[in-house]
């Protein structure tokens, strides 16, 4: 579907939803059919908002939808830029007649402004209390999503890697492997550094979790 849609008319959409809800509001489409998965993103306005632009490689989002098709769509959640800057964001996926995921669009709001006004106004009124937000991180570049995703693992287990026995190496490696790591591009070489292992070693722990 996505690929019978000219990118003229795609370009005028990002554009539209932008000018609707001005310069803090980042608009952008990816496009899930390119047989290079590192670099999604087609469409893009106010990418000042996350510092991405077009040809720019996928977000976690994306490695998930990659990874779970039967993933739906989701509205104003919470995520966070590379420099700390909280965005309220919403995920709409764009599917062909048979259901496949073939595009992702995208829309950040940076809250940046609208927290400094609410800190200025619970001053003036005394304070209140808010329930902590955990948001997901958007990264700028596959490289660092793909680190961020190691790092994850690595918390996951509990234990630094040098601590690390087979089990909990395969638990690891099984986390990457559902949260979509290794669709990444020579994911599986990062993967197999970090941890000790062989490339060989790695694939068979894939195949162990998988079973």
């Amino acid at each position: 579907m996505l690929s019978e849609i000219p990118v003229e008319f795609l370009d005028r959409l990002t554009q539209a939803l932008a000018k609707q809800f001005g310069t803090d509001c980042e608009v952008l489409i990816h496009d899930l059919t390119v047989k290079d998965k590192d670099h999604t993103v087609k469409c893009i306005e106010n990418g000042h908002v996350t510092h991405r632009k077009v040809g720019d490689g996928p977000s976690e989002v994306v490695l998930n939808a990659l990874h779970n098709p039967q993933v739906e769509d989701e509205a104003g959640y919470c995520t966070v830029t590379e420099d700390g800057r909280l965005l309220r964001s919403s995920t709409i996926y764009i599917r062909n007649k048979s259901g496949q995921i073939e595009g992702i669009l995208s829309i950040n709001y940076d809250l940046s402004k609208l927290q400094v006004a609410q800190n200025i106004l619970e001053g003036w009124m005394g304070g209140t209390s808010h329930k902590p937000l955990v948001p997901q991180k958007i990264t700028t570049r596959v490289e660092d999503l793909l680190e961020e995703l190691i790092e994850r693992s690595i918390q996951i287990v509990g234990k630094p890697i040098t601590m690390m026995n087979k089990e909990d190496k395969m638990r690891a490696i099984q986390y990457l492997e559902e949260s979509g790591a290794f669709l990444i591009t020579k994911s599986g070489d990062k993967v197999a550094e970090c941890f000790g292992i062989s490339k060989y070693t790695l694939y068979h722990y894939m195949d162990k979790t998988k079973t």
